[in-house]
């Protein structure tokens, strides 16, 4: 099981060109290439605390524990949540393929390409750029940026996903989000911010 604080926008409509070429900057450090995929969902009306997915082969599993309350970085603020994970996977391949759910009204097919940094906090609070596979740390945060597509309508989304620390659970993602809010050319509201259980719920509504 794998638990993280995350924190995350979705908007309609084509990732802007100007939030793209920010992400794309050289200062942010790091950038991982952008992956393209196909994840499979089980759409669970009205439930926001519950996602279920079938992503490469494997089964995956995200509740959320905990409502972490509202984060503002500047004229951006956003709702912060903690989640557990659980990866359900088949050696045999057997199990978790797409071909025996798509087609079936519950399950939805998204359509993504998502591009990736990832940042370590150091004894300092400093917040260091490392490789997307690095792996020698446990105070870092992931920070992503999606293109979404589900029934043919495109979706963007900016996310934060950061590793847990009991005592402090928010300590890596606020860390991360302040220096990236730094140079964001624009703002985020609240009101977007949610995790794709919701999304899903208003899109396919």
């Amino acid at each position: 099981m794998l638990t993280t604080a995350e924190l995350r926008w979705f908007y309609p409509g084509k990732l802007p060109q100007h939030v793209c070429q920010w992400f794309e900057q050289d200062q942010l450090g790091y950038l991982a290439p952008a992956e393209k995929r196909e994840d499979i969902y089980l759409y669970v009306p009205e439930s926001d605390f519950v996602g279920i997915k079938l992503r490469q082969g494997r089964l995956e599993i995200k509740w959320r524990k905990a409502e972490l309350g509202d984060l503002q970085f500047g004229k951006t603020t956003g709702k912060a949540e903690k989640w557990a994970k659980w990866l359900c996977e088949d050696a045999n391949n057997e199990s978790f393929q797409p071909q025996e759910v798509i087609g079936k009204k519950a399950w939805v097919s998204i359509n993504k390409v998502r591009t990736q940094r990832k940042y370590q906090l150091s004894a300092r609070q400093e917040v260091i750029a490392i490789e997307i596979n690095d792996s020698s740390s446990d105070r870092t945060c992931n920070v992503e940026i999606t293109e979404l597509e589900v029934n043919r309508n495109p979706w963007w989304s900016l996310a934060f996903e950061a590793s847990i620390d009991d005592e402090s659970p928010l300590e890596n993602l606020k860390c991360v989000a302040e220096w990236i809010f730094k140079t964001y050319p624009g703002e985020l509201e609240s009101e977007n911010s949610y995790a794709y259980p919701t999304w899903l719920d208003i899109v396919l509504k």
